[in-house]
């Protein structure tokens, strides 16, 4: 098969890197990459939101099956684009791709169909947010209701600074279009995981559950951000939990959003927490997790390439997964996630991977002598060994090896199942 794999950030590179793996498939090409997937696929130099232009690429090589990495494509419907085309496309459409693009819309999903979610209320007047906020008090929760590439929830640990992340949003338009519009939540206390499956038709494939680490700096300080580093599989989870979460949340979803006339076809993210009352929806994703896929992904022994056109074509597959347990470390431009800093040069990747750490590229750009800083997030380091704690000193013994000048790190990620 040939593959064509939409976007640019580290999930697309642990993508890309799967199905170069896969037996099945024989080339990899990725539109528009980055220079760090050099290696792993053939880059190709169409933007992701150049619709038209993908296709007519897809068209003209020949492409199998296109995969659809980030958010922002899905949201503005390159899966209803190619179908029109007649092209196989993995994603879903733009219609059921607002389980993610829009929070009140997954959010009145959940409360017509009984999903357990937070409670909330939505808002496109700052002084009427203002007065909920009063009411509930704090700590509470207030996200951008549209797309903010992971950046638009802000947890609010007193009123004052509440009322400031909705005069960000609404009166200052801090997420533009995104933020016209705030959904309100409860603080709910508990472990957060995220549950992603594969989903065509009904059909539900749940893969390894994954645990992201969404603040800044260690002891889980700072800002929100798209995320610093995850591990899978999660041990302080039971078995019994995942499977609630599966019958309560995951299967309910699937079926509501057939029932609603918005069937769903992709990957299906659930980010979830686990309360004193069960596993409670955070927030859906329309596609995999970033950085959850590198540590989830790679754990996948399955032919990806097969396993993909049978779950198209509504065959049985059945899915295997490693015992590997794998733990990634984000590496950051200084500043990240507000004022980010770009152009630090990275230090020789190859001394991580002859350490046999794996490192995924999402920000990066080649340079005379190396690769350079060019995003946010810059790579993300993973160790794999039979235990978590294996595969974190692994990753911090690799990372101590490399000067970081320009950059940072946690240097925590995982400590909550070492606890």
């Amino acid at each position: 098969m040939k593959i064509l794999v939409i976007g640019s950030g580290g999930r697309e590179h642990a993508i890309v890197k799967q199905f170069n793996a896969s037996p099945s498939v024989d080339k990899v090409f990725v539109a528009p990459g980055n220079a760090g997937m050099v290696n792993d696929a053939q880059i190709i130099p169409i933007d992701s939101m150049a619709f038209e232009e993908l296709a007519q690429f897809a068209i003209e090589n020949e492409i199998d099956l296109t995969f659809v990495g980030p958010e922002q494509p899905l949201v503005a419907g390159i899966v209803d684009h190619f179908t029109k085309h007649n092209l196989r496309i993995f994603g879903p459409n733009k219609a059921a791709a607002q389980l993610e693009g829009s929070k009140s819309f997954a959010k009145e999903l959940m409360k017509k169909y009984n999903i357990p979610t937070a409670a909330y209320e939505t808002f496109t007047e700052v002084d009427k947010a203002k007065a909920y906020i009063e009411k509930l008090g704090a700590p509470i929760v207030i996200k951008a209701d549209g797309l903010a590439a992971g950046k638009g929830v802000v947890v609010a640990m007193s009123v004052d600074e509440a009322n400031t992340a909705v005069e960000d949003m609404i009166g200052n338009q801090l997420f533009g279009e995104s933020s016209s519009s705030v959904v309100i939540e409860e603080f709910l206390v508990g472990e957060e995981i995220s549950y992603m499956s594969f989903v065509h038709n009904g059909q539900i494939y749940p893969m390894v559950i994954s645990q992201d680490h969404k603040r800044a700096y260690d002891g889980d300080k700072g800002p929100n951000t798209g995320g610093m580093g995850a591990y899978s599989p999660v041990p302080q989870i039971a078995s019994e939990v995942v499977e609630l979460a599966y019958n309560t949340v995951v299967v309910p979803t699937v079926k509501a959003m057939e029932q609603e006339g918005t069937p769903f076809t992709g990957i299906l993210y659930a980010g979830l927490i686990i309360t004193d009352d069960g596993p409670k929806v955070i927030e859906f994703n329309a596609r995999f997790g970033d950085p959850e896929t590198q540590v989830v992904l790679p754990r996948m022994t399955s032919d990806f390439g097969l396993f993909i056109t049978a779950l198209m074509n509504e065959k049985p597959f059945e899915l295997e997964w490693s015992d590997a347990e794998m733990l990634g470390v984000v590496i950051a431009s200084a500043g990240y996630p507000s004022d980010v800093q770009k152009g630090a040069q990275l230090p020789n990747l190859a001394v991580l991977e002859e350490a046999g750490l794996h490192v995924f590229h999402a920000g990066t750009k080649a340079g005379t002598e190396g690769f350079i800083a060019n995003g946010g997030r810059v790579i993300l380091v993973v160790g794999s060994e039979s235990t978590l704690k294996e595969a974190q000193q692994k990753v911090y013994i690799g990372l101590s090896k490399l000067e970081w000048e320009g950059l940072f790190f946690r240097k925590d990620i995982g400590w909550r199942t070492f606890q």
